[in-house]
């Protein structure tokens, strides 16, 4: 117990001097004090694998596209993903931003040590709008500037399982690529 606080106190400390905000986590969303969030982002575990972006001629008025990712499992037994929300963008500017709950029927079931696809969903926000946005196409990659994710681990096919609530996740130059459909909507 004495490490544990003196650890979250050295974390707090530390945190300060960057003036970066410290909250304390749950204990069933925390190791030794540390969030689970903080502890995947310094292991550079790297959940996402690609991003896929789709823009149609809408995109141009109403800021908004579809995505695709893909995400892998580098654990033992099958994970589920409830809901996330992610922000993502270059250079630490924004430039998407959604908050998606997965359907019963449309699970996202990631087996043990694979990968699945989150299928293609809506309503993402350009936060920096569809114009300013394009500059960003070429480069190929998006950082994951924030992502929130409620999971359940040890499913059996998408059911049961242990949930958690992973905050904080983060994860730079992933894979992006983009589609346009300029034909229609």
């Amino acid at each position: 117990m004495r490490i544990t606080s003196s650890l979250v106190s050295g974390l707090a400390l530390a945190a300060c001097a960057v003036a970066v905000p410290v909250t304390t986590p749950s204990p069933e969303e925390s190791i030794g004090g540390i969030a689970i969030g903080e502890i995947l982002n310094l292991l550079g575990v790297g959940l996402v694998t690609n991003i896929s972006t789709f823009i149609t001629l809408d995109t141009l008025v109403d800021n908004l596209v579809s995505v695709d990712f893909t995400v892998k499992n580098p654990l033992p037994f099958e994970l589920t993903i409830d809901s996330i929300s992610t922000d993502a963008g270059v250079n630490n500017t924004v430039y998407a931003s959604f908050s998606h709950t997965f359907p019963s029927d449309q699970k996202l079931v990631v087996p043990a040590l694979g990968t699945a696809s989150s299928g293609v969903f809506g309503n993402v926000i350009l936060v920096q709008g569809a114009i300013a946005s394009l500059d960003i196409i070429p480069l190929g990659y998006l950082d994951i500037l924030n992502a929130d994710a409620n999971l359940r681990l040890l499913t059996i096919n998408g059911e049961l399982g242990i949930p958690l609530e992973v905050d904080g996740l983060k994860q730079s130059d992933v894979p992006a690529t983009y589609s346009l459909d300029l034909t229609g909507s």
